[in-house]
């Protein structure tokens, strides 16, 4: 990735989040619950990824998902707005449950850990 790509990958990753958090009036999108994690740019900067992390259950998931996706003309032309490009990337909101398989693998470390230690006592 060029030096210039991951710039413009950060700043939409922060605008995204500012507008997330600012911006939408849907309550599908509570700003607590959704983080973007990642944002994917394609080398010609026309195509975005937008990679978000959702906390809640698997219905607050998909509701979350469904309310961005149909946000997601109006995020981007608040990110033509903000940004001075030539083109305004096309963006697609994808989940990313990498957050979600960290914190499991910790409880679940947590818990062999917990076990270990109830083994040694006998």
């Amino acid at each position: 990735m060029s030096i210039r790509v991951g710039r413009v990958a950060e700043q939409i990753k922060k605008e995204v989040a500012a507008i997330l958090r600012n911006e939408l009036k849907d309550p599908r999108l509570e700003a607590g619950l959704i983080s973007i994690t990642d944002v994917e740019l394609s080398k010609d900067l026309r195509h975005a990824k937008i990679y978000v992390s959702i906390y809640g259950t698997e219905e607050q998931k998909n509701e979350a998902m469904e309310g961005l996706e149909r946000a997601t003309g109006f995020v981007r032309r608040e990110i033509g707005k903000r940004l001075s490009l030539r083109y305004t990337p096309e963006i697609a909101f994808k989940l990313d449950p990498s957050i979600e398989r960290g914190d499991r693998i910790h409880r679940l470390l947590v818990q062999v850990k917990a076990e270990e230690k109830g083994h040694g006592e006998h």
